[in-house]
Order: C-alpha cells, then structure tokens, then sequence
C-alpha cells in the first residue's frame, strides 16, 4: 500500500529538531518542533520492513511531526562518502485526511527499508522502497524528506544526530 504526502509551501520559520535515544530499546525519536498547525491526518504512518525494521512517522493536523526509528533494519551499512542531497526547497509535509476512511489513526505500509548512516553515525538516510528519482524537500532544520513523482515518501535524512548514549556502566 501507498500513501500520499503532499509539499506545501513553508509557512512561517522552519522548524526545529531535536533527537532523543532510548538507551535501552535503542529507540531514535525525532521531534519536529514549531510545525505549523494544518488540516488533516492525525495519527501514525506505521513503515514496516520485511525483515521486522518499523519507522513511525507521527502525524497532527496533517502535519509531519516527528519520526521514530523502532526496529532497525538488519542491515545498517556505513557508507564513508555518506553526503546529505542539497534541497531542492524548504516546505512542509502534509498528509491527506482519506476520504474512504476519515477516522483511520494508523496507516501501515509494508515496504522495504534501508538505513545507510556515515562513520559519525551523525547522518542517516532511511530509504523508503526501491530507489527511484526523487525531490529533496528540507522540512526541518536537520530533516529532509525525498518525495517520489507519485507524491510518496522516499527516504528520509536524518542530520546533525547526537551520539548513542554511552551506557557502559561505571563501578
């Protein structure tokens, strides 16, 4: 299953990011903040992988709002040359409220994910689906999103990510 995301202009100052690790679960919350309030979906868009990998994108009022890396692929490659793209702009994500279904406050989309992240582990690109041509929108102040020609989420990059908390334990 597909699922549209459409790109609106940016309305008002770009937003901030933050990043948080879960030490424990090894969890990666991105939070979007200074997101315009819109009109549309809210809820999740659920991305599940074949090999149990799951990336949920958080939604409110349509708007992307944040997204956590659950599962990991099993596969995460170090790519040394790993460059984020240039924008092509800046905008802001939107989901659709479906017309077929107005209540739905999950959507699940089964499709490959790739995760290459460079040495630092300060830049990941999560790879939505097979690679194919797409737009680079910057949403956030470290968060670009590729968006397809069918208006499909692509991949997803994550900038300027803070360190894995070290949790060896100290006696």
């Amino acid at each position: 299953m597909h699922f549209e995301a459409r790109i609106e202009p940016l309305n008002g100052k770009l937003p901030k990011v933050s990043y948080r690790w879960d030490p424990e679960t090894d969890i990666l919350t991105v939070a979007c903040k200074g997101v315009p309030k819109g009109n549309g979906m809210n809820g999740t868009v659920d991305l599940e992988g074949g090999d149990g990998s799951f990336v949920v994108i958080d939604v409110a009022g349509g708007a992307l709002r944040g997204v956590d890396v659950v599962t990991w692929p099993d596969d995460v490659r170090t790519v040394a040359s790993l460059v984020p793209p240039e924008p092509t702009k800046e905008g802001s994500v939107t989901f659709p409220k479906r017309l077929s279904q107005p209540g739905v406050a999950a959507v699940e989309v089964d499709t490959p994910l790739t995760v290459d992240k460079n040495q630092s582990e300060s830049v990941f690109h999560i790879r939505v689906g097979r690679q194919r041509p797409t737009s680079i929108v910057r949403v956030a102040d470290h968060l670009l999103v590729e968006i397809d020609k069918q208006s499909r989420i692509a991949g997803l990059w994550l900038l300027e990510v803070p360190p894995f908390p070290n949790v060896e334990a100290t006696a």
